[in-house]
């Protein structure tokens, strides 16, 4: 579903602290997680609202990982158990499974189309990227030709990406598992779906090796921290993330083929399809969006709707223009790509979502690159040191800034948008 930091995904739904524990702090069993698009940053973090998220332990049907240990898991020999951890880094989730299998059960929701979710497995089922993820030599050759910060960042571009991948894994598979009573059809997607996740994960690993590193995934599941979203805002924070997913992706693959000089690793020829993997997802979150009608047809789903568009596009673009290093690499304008892909994806969510952001208005870019200058001030203080009272003073009108900033875009006049039907001659509007 999105990118980290230089991660392809736009991490959504990490944008948000909500409620997080690390699972050594938990008895139950099964994990999960959603995918990171990459929305991590220490300015970009928005503060979400209480009623977002409730302690898991008081929560029924929410699912946590297995820990208990008595001692802290060790990675296994020779490999990486962790990523350097920021509010930059893709994190795990977890979610009401209870209500989600209210949610598609055919006895209380009446809005699902058996139809289209029957279309949509045969689509997955068909597995069209099984043979797609295989490796050559070329891998191995192209690594070891990558020296001092561009290998650094590639490496940061793996990880990330892999950790991301397998969040949205593990997600997946425990929504198949609970679900399969209850809906055996949606059961399956979420199933096929994990199995894609999956892939890509393991790809991005081995890709690791290249460059003689690898993540302990084994490890990551039993000590990353989990935070949990209801299943509304899991719907709206993957839906952004696969299509976002999709649009980074193929925006890279097309800008490479079309400059091959600029191909430094042969992962970005595996583009075309994979972004397919991301599209296809991004469809399916489309179809459970419109059997779910309460979430796109009031006010509320309005606001929801913009808050997480922003979050996502804010975060990706803060997060990229940290690192302009990985796009100046592959030929990229970093600014100009995360614009692009931006307006694309806000054209895409704009055929489901009931409001989007008027991110074609100069001002929200404008207002984005006044962000990246806040967040550079927020970093540079918090790498200054010192004493922390006087840092905390320094911090206080950056802060004040960056959220009146934030808080300038989100009340920028919405594009009123949204079809269920989701026919080829809707064309959003702006609302006045």
């Amino acid at each position: 579903m999105a990118s980290s930091t230089v991660a392809l995904r736009a991490g959504s739904l990490a944008s948000f602290q909500v409620v997080e524990r690390s699972a050594s702090q938990t008895g139950r069993s099964a994990p999960c997680c959603s995918r990171a698009l990459a929305l991590k940053s220490s300015a970009s973090s928005f503060a979400a609202p209480a009623s977002f998220g409730v302690a898991a332990s008081k929560r029924n049907g929410v699912m946590m990982m297995a820990a208990a240990a008595a001692e802290a898991p060790k990675p296994r020999k020779g490999a990486k158990g962790e990523i350097d951890e920021s509010l930059l880094t893709p994190r795990f989730y977890t979610t009401d499974f209870d209500e989600m299998e209210q949610l598609f059960n055919k006895e209380i929701n009446p809005n699902l189309n058996d139809e289209e979710f029957v279309s949509l497995l045969q689509e997955f089922a068909a597995d069209y990227n099984q043979t797609h993820f295989v490796r050559s030599s070329e891998f191995k050759a192209a690594a070891d030709k990558l020296e001092g910060p561009t290998r650094k960042i590639f490496v940061e571009f793996l990880e990330r990406s892999c950790t991301a991948e397998f969040s949205g894994f593990l997600l997946y598979k425990e929504l198949g598992r609970r679900l399969k009573k209850t809906n055996p059809v949606i059961a399956e997607i979420f199933t096929l779906m994990s199995r894609d996740e999956a892939r890509h994960a393991g790809f991005l690993n081995k890709a690791l090796s290249d460059f003689n590193l690898a993540l302990d995934l084994g490890f990551l599941t039993k000590t990353r921290k989990y935070t949990f979203f209801k299943p509304k805002f899991i719907f709206y924070a993957t839906y952004l993330s696969e299509k976002i997913g999709y649009w980074r992706y193929i925006t890279i693959y097309r800008h490479l083929k079309e400059n091959p000089d600029k191909q430094l690793y042969p992962i970005f020829k595996k583009f075309e399809n994979w972004c397919q993997d991301e599209n296809r997802h991004g469809d399916f979150f489309s179809a459970l969006l419109k059997s779910t009608p309460q979430f796109l047809n009031d006010w509320k789903a309005k606001l929801w709707s913009r808050f997480f568009c922003l979050s996502v596009y804010v975060t990706m673009y803060l997060n990229d223009t940290q690192r302009t290093g990985f796009y100046e690499s592959i030929g990229l304008n970093t600014r100009d790509f995360d614009m692009h892909v931006i307006i694309e994806t806000n054209r895409t969510t704009a055929r489901i979502f009931p409001a989007v952001l008027d991110v074609e208005n100069p001002k929200f870019q404008q207002g984005l690159d006044r962000l990246c200058i806040l967040n550079e001030k927020l970093l540079s203080i918090k790498r200054s040191g010192g004493n922390q009272f006087v840092q905390n003073v320094k911090l206080i009108p950056v802060i004040a800034g960056f959220a009146s900033e934030l808080l300038g875009l989100f009340l920028m006049r919405p594009v009123e948008a949204g079809s269920t039907d989701m026919g080829s001659s809707f064309e959003p509007s702006l609302t006045y």
